[in-house]
Parts: C-alpha cells; structure tokens; sequence
C-alpha cells in the first residue's frame, strides 16, 4: 500500500464518519427527514470506503503475487 493510498482511505474514512455523525445529529434532535436523507450519504460514503479498501487489497496481492517465490522473505516463524 503506498502513501497515497493510505491517504486516500484515510481521507474517505474521515468523510464518512463526518456524515454518520451528522446523521446521529439529526437523529438525535427528532430530525427525521433529514436523518433518512443523511444515513444515505453515509452509506454512500460507507460504500466508497470499502470499494476503495477492496481496490487496495487487490492491488496488494497481485503485487505478492508477481514476486517470484525466491525473492519473498521467510514468514517470521519460520526464523525464529
């Protein structure tokens, strides 16, 4: 996982809980319509985040998967 993407997940991370915390708000105040309308924001984000979770875990393992058997290091129980 490079910079960029941790940034990126981090940034999306940061955006939904903004909006589920919004959505509580409104919740919390009675607010009915507007926490219908914001739990979708939320999910959206929710969805966004996980897509983009997926995208960098495949991209992770097809990168293991390209480095030849010899060239990865030994998992650590098997130097101790």
């Amino acid at each position: 996982m490079t910079a960029v993407d941790s940034l990126m997940l981090d940034a999306k991370q940061a955006i939904m809980e903004e909006h589920h915390r919004r959505f509580q708000t409104f919740q919390q105040e009675g607010r009915w319509e507007e926490a219908l309308q914001q739990i979708h924001v939320t999910l959206s984000c929710a969805s966004d985040l996980l897509n983009e979770s997926l995208r960098v875990l495949d991209e992770a393992i097809a990168t293991h998967d390209s480095i030849p058997a010899g060239d990865t290091p030994p998992p650590p129980s098997a130097t101790s």
